[in-house]
């Protein structure tokens, strides 16, 4: 089996293991591949792909945007290790305000599935860290909102106790004033 998927705390987040093939060479290992992330539920098409590197203490969330343009995710670490977290924000769901978190290494390939509805952040835990995003939808700055990374409703156990943060960042409403409309 190529890839192992898991549901988390929050069902519709999924944590993704792929499986390496070592050799004396080094390895390989498939990322993605459409049909069984099909089979598994996750079926939405790539329509854009980012990468963003980082230094250790960096805070980059919670970020999300709005309906017709919301974002569903496939986030990797490509290098160093992240604390990745998802936000329910679908007012309609059981696990609305709740949050999972994981950590991701390059080491493992491991990666996240975290669908339309969701706010999303990490904090860098190594060094340095390169992070991709396979978004399923564009970016629309328009749409883009976010939620304090440290809102107490929330009370997501990040790591650092005075991250680095964008400006941008700092400047989001807590979740009980942020703006969504799923």
């Amino acid at each position: 089996m190529t890839f192992k998927f898991t549901k988390l705390s929050i069902p519709d987040v999924v944590l993704i293991e792929s499986k390496k093939f070592e050799d004396s060479r080094g390895f390989f290992a498939e990322l993605y591949q459409e049909s069984k992330f099909k089979e598994f539920g996750i079926d939405k098409s790539v329509k854009q792909i980012n990468l963003s590197k980082s230094s250790k203490g960096v805070l980059r969330g919670l970020h999300y945007q709005l309906n017709p343009f919301a974002q569903g995710k496939i986030v990797r670490v490509v290098a160093g290790s992240i604390f990745d977290v998802a936000v329910d924000l679908r007012k309609n769901s059981q696990f609305y305000g709740k949050w999972v978190g994981v950590n991701l290494k390059s080491e493992n390939l491991n990666m996240l599935y975290i669908p339309e509805g969701f706010a999303h952040g990490f904090e860098v835990l190594s060094d340095t860290a390169e992070f991709e995003y396979l978004c399923t939808q564009v970016y629309s700055p328009q749409h883009e909102r976010g939620i304090r990374y440290d809102d107490p409703f929330l009370n997501i156990s990040w790591s650092s106790k005075s991250p680095v943060l964008s400006e941008k960042d700092l400047k989001y409403p807590f979740f009980k004033e942020a703006d969504t409309n799923f």
